[in-house]
């Protein structure tokens, strides 16, 4: 057996897997965003994680809330080739839609739903809806994480409370690059110079 799979057979239980992971952007949408601290940075991050998704076979579903009201998920997001599902939602929580859109069921062993009990959440609010979200889902028994610097709020105060509350109640907070590196777990695997040119171009974007 290879060091490289002996050494993924001793994995801690919390870091994340591109084979137990689902990704969901909440609420990404064309009248909400500009109201958004640093929304901008936000967006990179996401395209970010959409583009290591893709390299990774992670599947990403969207969540969009009253879009009739609030517009549709901005395009970059929306039309992007790593996303699966787009559902829309009246409740704050996206947990019961999502689990309805993908599949997903409540209460049941991971191998019930291909093993993938691990949900990261991006998108906005951090103090609202994704908190909410997260809540739901690790009540519904999935595992929530957080990628902090992907998710925003319209003040900085509500993402640091939302972020605050959700560590405290056990999800994981999680980086959108830690993520990437995480799922892709060595660089003897074949898609880490895809994902290194990723990071390189993130960080001179963000220089």
């Amino acid at each position: 057996m290879s060091s490289t799979a002996d050494a993924s057979l001793h994995r801690h239980p919390d870091l994340l897997s591109r084979h137990r992971c689902h990704v969901l952007v909440v609420d990404m949408q064309e009248k909400l965003v500009p109201t958004i601290a640093g929304h901008r940075e936000l967006g990179r991050r996401i395209q970010f994680l959409l583009e290591a998704a893709a390299t990774l076979s992670v599947p990403v579903t969207v969540s969009e809330q009253y879009p009739a009201g609030l517009g549709p998920t901005v395009p970059t997001i929306r039309d992007h080739p790593a996303v699966g599902k787009v559902f829309d939602k009246q409740r704050f929580s996206a947990c019961e839609a999502f689990c309805e859109s993908v599949g997903l069921i409540p209460h049941m062993a991971p191998d019930a739903h291909d093993g993938r009990d691990q949900i990261l959440l991006v998108g906005i609010e951090a103090h609202v809806c994704v908190l909410q979200t997260a809540f739901d889902l690790m009540a519904a028994g999935y595992h929530a994480y957080i990628a902090e610097d992907a998710t925003g709020s319209g003040r900085a105060n509500d993402h640091r409370n939302g972020i605050r509350r959700l560590r405290d109640a056990g999800a994981v907070i999680c980086s959108a690059e830690g993520a990437a590196f995480e799922w892709c777990e060595t660089a003897e695997a074949p898609e880490f110079r895809s994902m290194s040119q990723m990071i390189r171009r993130l960080r001179a974007e963000e220089a």
